[in-house]
């Protein structure tokens, strides 16, 4: 029997940017007041009574210092790594979702899933890009960690990016598909093989 690292990926807590609907990518936005909050009700309940061995997150701030909280409340260490970020949207970041709209005539839903060589027009990095640092990431992890739990603190895209190439999801319901912060799925892995078991707080709309 396969002796599985399992997973605990969760999307980071509430920004005033994610309220303005503001492509946030690689800017370093911190979280707010309820960001933190969203962080610490997710230690206390969410994965209240599960030992986690380590915490990873991204090392942009808002993933940083929702794992900080988490990682405090459950007395584990707290590593960051630059593989867990969020895509870089490039010339896109920082603005609304509306404005992307008008620019492109795209809905954002369609947004969300356009192909590898529409984004490298945009000067967005790819899937590609993003899955293979990414995946490397657990890869890597989950041979070192056979077992035990991990928690990983990581972006909405990464996410719903990482479902839709497990084939998880498909690319009409990645459209829709509503991640909240603190939204968590369980993710078991031999550095081989991914199975998806659960998620919370993700949903297609």
């Amino acid at each position: 029997m396969k002796n599985y690292c399992t997973f605990y990926i969760a999307r980071h807590g509430l920004t005033d940017w994610n309220i303005e609907k503001r492509l946030q990518g690689q800017t370093d936005i911190p979280l707010n007041k309820k960001g933190e909050e969203q962080a610490i009700k997710a230690a206390k309940e969410y994965f209240k009574g599960i030992k986690f061995e380590v915490a990873f997150s991204s090392d942009l701030f808002r993933a940083k210092r929702t794992a900080e909280i988490i990682a405090l409340e459950k007395k584990i260490a707290l590593k960051t790594t630059a593989l867990l970020r969020e895509r870089d949207f490039g010339p896109w970041e920082g603005k609304k979702a509306k404005d992307i709209e008008k620019a492109l005539k795209k809905d954002i839903k369609e947004f969300r899933v356009l192909a590898d060589e529409e984004l490298a027009k945009l000067k967005i990095e790819t899937n590609h890009q993003m899955m293979s640092r990414f995946m490397n990431f657990l890869r890597e992890t989950a041979i070192l960690y056979p077992g035990k739990n991990v928690l990983v603190v990581t972006h909405g895209s990464v996410m719903r990016i990482f479902l839709q190439t497990l084939g998880y999801i498909n690319k009409e319901q990645s459209q829709k598909l509503l991640i909240e912060n603190l939204a968590y799925f369980i993710l078991e892995s031999d550095g081989v093989d991914f199975k998806v078991k659960k998620t919370v707080g993700i949903f297609v709309k």
